[in-house]
């Protein structure tokens, strides 16, 4: 009707809609001392796809329907999660929707700053990538709680920051000796997540890349679940009830958390730039070097960016980002060592110095 007699009959519509489920609402709260508005909603997004349906916008009214069964379908399971967040942890998710709709469209989409290193957009867009990947293992890591135990912990830890909890579960090893082996296990297969974490980053911002990465990080990641998969075996028999180790970590959209990865981001881009108009190709090892001390996203973020606008080439890219990823898993060990104590350092080592070496040499390989 709208189409053949204008948009007043679509604004007649949703008025006599919206009046509806108004008083539908009302005598239903009067009536149950019920506050939810779910059925309102739903009621008012059904109108809504059928407008975009006959609109023209089919597919988009059947993608947006199903997601809507899905999240009606997840209501028990979405309420009992929210429950368990507290308010700063609900305030962090707007926090996340906020740069997503409304500071990253609003960015400058350009280049700044000495030799064109920085792109506000582009900046943006890596810092809500990887909040983004984090908030997702934090806020399951929270939701799921002590139920899953470590080894779901620790793999969704691995997505928050696997050398923090490589770090948490270290100083935890000194209190709990008799835990030496799952705490282990947990160090293990967080730094396990570190590849497929750095192949998602480098897809989404250069995904040429991935056929020159895919080939070392594959290996090392074959070679740490293998080991994580009998150092589990290992420590299940010999420690009882080994699953009830559950770390703590920062919500990563703190304010702190967030201002401080995009400094780091900020100056390797910097750094990158720099190091490779002066010293060439070293430069970017050295600093690939370095960064894999404390961190391997921002390098990895920053160099897909450099090789795919040209500046240098992937193999460089490749080889420094898997010089990044060995100096860090051998940073995890060494925190392993010297904070948990000898016999955590020796049990992670195991695992993650022969991935070290296969890493090594399929880099050399390519």
């Amino acid at each position: 009707l709208a189409s053949q007699y204008g948009g007043v009959v679509l604004a007649a519509g949703i008025f006599v809609l919206g009046v509806i489920l108004a008083v539908s609402y009302w005598l239903s709260a009067q009536r149950d001392q019920s506050v939810g508005i779910t059925t309102e909603i739903a009621s008012f997004l059904t109108f809504t796809l059928g407008v975009f349906a006959v609109s023209g916008y089919a597919y988009v009214a059947v993608v947006a329907a199903v997601i809507s069964m899905i999240l009606l379908g997840l209501k028990p399971v979405l309420h009992a999660g929210l429950q368990k967040l507290s308010e700063q942890e609900l305030f962090a998710t707007f926090k996340l929707l906020l740069l997503a709709l409304v500071i990253l469209p609003i960015l400058p989409n350009g280049d700044f700053g000495p030799w064109g290193a920085l792109n506000p957009w582009v900046i943006g867009w890596m810092v809500l990538l990887l909040a983004g990947l984090s908030f997702v293992g934090y806020f399951l890591m929270r939701i799921l709680g002590s139920r899953q135990g470590l080894l779901v912990t620790s793999l969704l830890g691995g997505l928050v920051s696997s050398t923090a909890l490589t770090l948490t579960l270290a100083r935890f090893n000194r209190e709990r000796r008799d835990m030496t082996g799952i705490v282990a296990v947990g160090i293990i297969v967080a730094s396990t997540l570190l590849f497929p974490r750095v192949l998602i980053e480098v897809g989404l911002v250069n995904a040429d890349l991935l056929s020159a990465l895919l080939p070392p990080i594959i290996a090392m990641l074959l070679t740490a679940s293998l080991g994580a998969v009998i150092a589990w075996r290992w420590a299940s028999v010999q420690e009882s009830n080994p699953a009830t180790l559950v770390p703590t970590l920062k919500n990563p959209l703190e304010l702190g958390a967030a201002l401080r990865f995009t400094l780091i981001l900020v100056a390797i881009m910097l750094l990158a730039q720099g190091l490779h108009h002066y010293l060439g190709t070293s430069g970017i090892y050295g600093l690939a070097a370095i960064s894999g001390l404390a961190d391997v996203d921002a390098l990895s973020l920053s160099l897909s960016k450099m090789a795919g606008q040209g500046q240098i080439t992937a193999e460089v890219a490749t080889q420094a980002i898997v010089l990044a990823i060995l100096v860090n898993t051998l940073v995890k060990t060494a925190l392993a060592f010297f904070i948990g104590g000898r016999l955590l350092g020796w049990r992670v080592a195991v695992v993650l110095v022969p991935t070290v070496g296969v890493g090594m040499a399929a880099a050399l390989l390519m």
